[in-house]
């Protein structure tokens, strides 16, 4: 599993940088060092675009059904490493091993099955009814960036919409979680992909992200990430007019009436909120109230914050894992610091480690009551398992306030109600609204509004950003 960790793969080999620059991966639940990993350079990414390059040329003329046979292939052999992948992601990022394989790992597959439906229903060529023909064609050599939060299900929604319709890309996963993403580049080489199609570089956002999203023979960046760092690869990617698509951060409302099955709802809402120890973009972490069930739901929750167990993620269960550095362990209890200092109540939780960890990014579930939404905790995302609770009073009042965020990935409802849900969904600004504990299905579209970022992953419309669209006139009847 790690023997290519200093290593890159380039045009169909593991090769070795031409950067000499090393960092280490570390254990966030240990701390301790898995290995060192070569950081890349703009002599690596330029030698990867020209693999790219060379291989868009003949591959972006396969069939539909070429493509097809071979992401079928490609899903065959990713359930037969599916438990490295797993145990990759659970040493790398602190993913509890059952939430490794049922989430982390499964959303590989489930992503990949996704486009599979996806490709075999779409049409590459419609005649319009003026009789014009449009055609759907491969956009070109593609840049993907992906986090460190959700490691393959990133790479999945990115690199498989790339192979699907005929691109060739360059995969530069999050320098802290390298392995899973050599892993995978393991599976799409046994695969039998052309040399070039796919390649993977290590580094970091200055030295390789940027490079990417300036270089002028790529002609789309995708990137999954933090805002700031979103803004950044726009800015990069203007002097060249290529395609941007982005899948940024978020501070998703949960909007709870007294309607709903309180106890379950609220306690399902902790749980969802607490997921991936907090280190989701569209995690539910503003838990907005009905202020008649507003004492109720404070009880309900703080119950369900302290049965939320932290564990050594090397353990089956349902714990939570460690957050994935010390930077993040950083930021988280500073934030937490700002809820007390700004007087938000304290529910649950608090600062420091929990009890019995003095090693290891370990963070307590932590939930702040009565929170106005001018707070700093309830508009900045805190990435952490850090939930903060507001009240309403009515219906146009807990739209304003779910609304009023930079955000707009996700909003979550929970409501007996269900005209209350739909007439509340059509105002809420956000690109997927989850009612009463729905969840997400792979093959839809995933993305958001506002600074939450543009275009959709996932299914038929995260095949259409990697796609161009040409006009053919006259050829009808000639």
């Amino acid at each position: 599993m790690l023997e290519n960790l200093q290593k890159f793969y380039i045009n169909g080999k593991w090769v070795d940088p031409f950067s000499h620059v090393n960092m280490p991966v570390i254990n966030p639940a240990t701390e301790l060092k898995i290995g060192d990993i070569s950081m890349g350079s703009k002599a690596d990414v330029d030698y990867a675009v020209v693999a790219a390059k060379h291989a868009f040329e003949s591959y972006s003329q396969t069939s539909k059904s070429e493509r097809i046979e071979l992401l079928i292939k490609l899903k065959n052999l990713m359930n037969l490493r599916f438990e490295d992948l797993a145990q990759a992601m659970r040493m790398e990022m602190g993913a509890p091993i059952t939430m490794s394989r049922e989430a982390q790992a499964d959303a590989g597959i489930g992503h990949l099955q996704g486009f599979i439906d996806a490709l075999s229903g779409l049409e590459e060529n419609t005649i319009l009814t003026n009789g014009d023909i449009l055609l759907r064609e491969p956009i070109g050599v593609c840049g993907l960036i992906t986090p460190w939060n959700w490691p393959i299900n990133q790479i999945a929604l990115k690199v498989i919409p790339a192979l699907a319709t005929g691109c060739t890309c360059i995969l530069k996963p999050s320098e802290y979680t390298p392995i899973s993403a050599m892993i995978y580049a393991e599976i799409i080489d046994e695969a039998g992909y052309p040399a070039g199609v796919f390649n993977l570089l290590q580094g970091d956002g200055k030295s390789v992200g940027a490079e990417m999203s300036r270089h002028p023979e790529i002609q789309m960046m995708s990137f999954t990430g933090s805002t700031k760092a979103g803004i950044s690869i726009t800015h990069d990617a203007a002097e060249t007019v290529k395609r941007v698509t982005l899948e940024l951060g978020g501070k998703s409302p949960n909007l709870v009436f007294s309607d709903c099955d309180l106890e379950a709802q609220v306690t399902a809402s902790v749980k969802e909120c607490m997921f991936n120890t907090g280190q989701s973009c569209d995690a539910p972490t503003r838990l907005l109230v009905e202020r008649s069930c507003y004492d109720r739901a404070l009880q309900i929750a703080k119950n369900a914050a302290d049965k939320t167990n932290v564990g050594d993620p090397e353990k089956e269960g349902d714990h939570i894992g460690p957050l994935f550095d010390k930077i993040q362990f950083d930021r988280v209890q500073e934030m937490i610091r700002i809820g007390i200092d700004e007087g938000a109540t304290l529910l649950a939780g608090g600062l420091g480690r929990p009890d019995g960890y003095n090693k290891g990014w370990y963070v307590k579930p932590t939930i702040f009551s009565d929170v106005r939404n001018d707070m700093a905790i309830a508009q900045l995302e805190i990435f952490g398992p850090v939930l903060v609770i507001i009240p309403f009073e009515t219906e146009s009042e807990a739209i304003e306030i779910a609304n009023d965020t930079p955000y707009g990935l996700a909003a979550y409802i929970q409501t007996g109600n269900l005209e209350r849900a739909k007439r509340i969904s059509s105002k809420l600004r956000a690109g997927a609204i989850h009612v009463n504990g729905g969840e997400f299905n792979y093959g839809s579209p995933f993305g958001g509004y506002k600074q939450s970022g543009n275009g959709r992953e996932g299914g038929e419309m995260g095949l259409h950003d990697y796609l161009e669209t040409k006009t053919l006139h006259g050829l009808i009847g000639g």
